[in-house]
């Protein structure tokens, strides 16, 4: 049994919490820190068997029968917090992005290197049911040599303005889990990406310096094109689609709903809408994750997402920052000559 303790007891924490004292076998949350920690923290905390209740995750660190940490921090303190576990001695599990900063990244690669730690990163999608089928259709050659791969990622509703000032952008906050599938569900490397951002949804969106509509087109080191649509808000739910055309045929998914009842009548057709947000719908890609992670770790196997997997995304979100503000089409070979990779 793997001891866990969790840095932030957010909504994100919340969640892991909550699906590996539900899912999870191997594994037992023993601890969980947060600055801003209150009454109502601590009784979810005790309603899921959790031990201890922290405001300073230093005590997490100095527990010497945690074996891993999930760092659910705020996005500036994954890269400092993951450095300082490692040297804790304590394996990672880090959500996504380890950081804005590429070097601040970079420093996090070089400390799971020397820490001899594993260390994984929170790209929940790869474990829904519906993109692990797409990957392995296209791993086991069904589609053939890919041509064309097709990712819609839509919410409900925009997040606050507040949080859209410290998110980093759509392109290192939403589309980074889109650039992530492109990887995925290819498994090639973008060389090129051409994005095209507007203001669709919010104009407050576009005052605090971002876009909310976006189309992102990607040239892939193995010939394909990848084009990624996105938008910070759907009337009718989130919308999760991917397509991969190859030249022997084409594998899709779509939408999970709460059912798949089709009512026909004389005035129409109608079918269920989409799950309405993202923890109905990979409630369960969030429990097999860690599950992954811990087995990862009894039996010294190697992550099924690694700190490179995490820099990756953003260099592609950096270059779709940068093609939009430049109009033109950018390398990923420039955005990683600037930092020395």
């Amino acid at each position: 049994m793997i001891n866990i303790g969790i840095i932030g007891a957010g909504r994100i924490g919340r969640v892991h919490g909550e699906s590996i004292t539900k899912y999870v076998q191997d594994a037992r949350v023993k601890a969980i820190a947060d600055p801003f920690l209150n009454d109502q923290t601590k009784a979810w905390a005790k309603s899921m068997g959790i031990e201890e209740c922290y405001t300073d995750y230093k005590k997490i660190l100095e527990d010497s029968s945690i074996e891993a940490v999930l760092i659910c921090a705020s996005t500036d303190q994954h890269s400092p917090l993951s450095i300082e576990a490692l040297a804790a001695g304590k394996h990672v599990f880090c959500e996504k992005p380890i950081d804005h900063d590429v070097d601040k990244i970079k420093a996090v690669l070089e400390a799971v290197k020397t820490s001899g730690k594993k260390y994984q990163v929170g790209f929940n999608r790869r474990f829904d049911h519906n993109f692990k089928a797409i990957h392995e259709a296209v791993a086991a050659g069904k589609v053939g040599k890919q041509q064309i791969i097709k990712i819609t990622s839509r919410d409900p509703e925009p997040p606050s303005i507040d949080y859209v000032k410290v998110s980093g952008g759509i392109f290192l906050d939403m589309t980074i889990h889109d650039f992530d599938m492109v990887r995925y569900l290819s498994g090639s490397e973008v060389v090129e990406v051409y994005a095209e951002g507007s203001v669709t949804v919010d104009p407050k969106i576009g005052e605090a310096g971002d876009v909310d509509t976006a189309v992102i087109t990607l040239k892939l080191a193995n010939g394909a094109t990848a084009v990624i649509d996105n938008c910070r808000a759907a009337c009718y739910g989130y919308d999760q689609r991917a397509e991969v055309f190859g030249d022997k045929g084409c594998i899709a998914i779509s939408n999970d709903s709460n059912s798949n009842a089709v009512f026909s009548g004389k005035d129409g057709v109608v079918a269920e809408k989409p799950m309405f947000f993202f923890l109905e719908r990979y409630m369960q890609a969030y429990a097999s994750e860690v599950e992954q992670f811990v087995d990862a770790i009894v039996n010294d196997k190697e992550v099924p997402v690694n700190a490179n997997d995490g820099l990756q995304p953003v260099l592609i979100g950096l270059a779709a920052k940068k093609s939009v503000e430049e109009h033109r089409p950018v390398k990923i070979s420039e955005i990683s000559a600037s930092y020395n990779i």
